[in-house]
């Protein structure tokens, strides 16, 4: 009996037929949003990112789905209690934007640096007027969460010459052009360091609100925050507090705690803030390449090999193993 492969991501006929054709042991369903919450419960695979309710209780109860091959780093919308709880393997595709990621970084960097918002305001009333920026150069980087997303924006950014410090809960496999990669549990002696923290954590229970008051107070006077992780990784009013009282110089989000930004958000009219609508992972080619993985990794299943990015549903990621010595 083939494998009912359910999927939810946007995709072509074309897509839905190139992955068909990666096994003759499966049949697949592009059930959409609007057909995901009745597929799922037939699913054997479910393929993609519900946006939707999703019954995870009747999933798990149904017995039947072995397998979640997420479309997306995050999980929070699959890592449901009762998920966690149960046999099902879930599976990411983390790491496979990490290009498109780190250069919205740069984008959401550099537009905090060089006053961009500044500039654009001033361009639609025809100002040409010399306004103040800040300087990159020189900074003390601080990446929070170096998995792949993290690893790549500091590979991005070490021929600037910047010091880079590094923070993530399995603080191995230090590259040379990172200063210092330490545990989940320094943070709080590195952050008197960092010019520019740079976040790009999962989003769980530990990581929840985890910049906060009392985290931005550790950091300098001046210092920016640029978040491409999850949005309440951030305690918002906190972060705006630190905006209006100008101990953060400024902020890059390409994501916030409840998307969209409220239309009456302050966050909105600061200059030194460059929002982006949750376009870190955006690209021409992310559907054709999430197709390729997809496939590649439900032949890995198919066959009895663990598929590739299995995360520890716990912490929502997949765990990096410390390398033999």
């Amino acid at each position: 009996m083939k494998k009912r492969v359910v999927l939810c991501f946007p995709v072509t006929d074309e897509q839905v037929d190139e992955l068909d054709r990666c096994s003759d042991e499966i049949e697949v369903i592009n059930a959409g949003q609007s057909g995901i919450a009745k597929e799922i419960l037939d699913a054997d695979i479910f393929v993609g990112h519900a946006k939707v309710p999703v019954p995870w209780d009747e999933v798990v109860k149904q017995g039947r789905l072995q397998w979640i091959q997420s479309s997306a780093a995050g999980l929070d919308h699959c890592l449901k209690p009762e998920v966690v709880d149960s046999d099902i393997i879930v599976s990411s595709v983390s790491g496979l934007f990490a290009n498109q990621v780190a250069e919205q970084t740069m984008a959401l960097l550099f537009g905090v640096y060089r006053s961009a918002l500044t500039f654009f305001r001033a361009y639609e009333k025809r100002e040409f007027v010399r306004r103040p920026t800040m300087d990159f150069h020189g900074q003390t980087v601080g990446i929070v969460g170096f998995g792949g997303n993290g690893r790549r924006i500091a590979e991005v950014l070490a021929p600037w010459g910047n010091r880079i410090l590094a923070v993530d809960k399995y603080p191995w496999d230090k590259p040379d052009y990172v200063e210092r990669l330490v545990a989940a549990e320094q943070l709080n002696e590195v952050l008197p360091e960092i010019d520019c923290l740079i976040l790009c954590v999962p989003l769980n229970a530990e990581t929840k609100g985890m910049i906060n008051n009392e985290v931005i107070g550790r950091l300098k006077p001046g210092s920016v925050v640029i978040n491409v992780a999850r949005g309440p990784a951030i305690n918002e009013s906190d972060l705006i507090e630190a905006l209006e009282s100008g101990h953060l110089a400024g902020a890059g989000l390409d994501v916030v705690e409840v998307e969209p930004l409220h239309p009456t958000s302050p966050l909105w009219t600061m200059d030194n803030v460059v929002i982006s609508p949750h376009v870190g992972a955006q690209s021409k080619n992310r559907v054709p390449d999430t197709i390729k993985f997809v496939a590649n990794n439900i032949q890995r299943f198919l066959r009895g090999d663990e598929p590739l990015n299995v995360v520890d549903k716990q912490l929502g990621y997949p765990p990096r193993k410390k390398p033999c010595v």
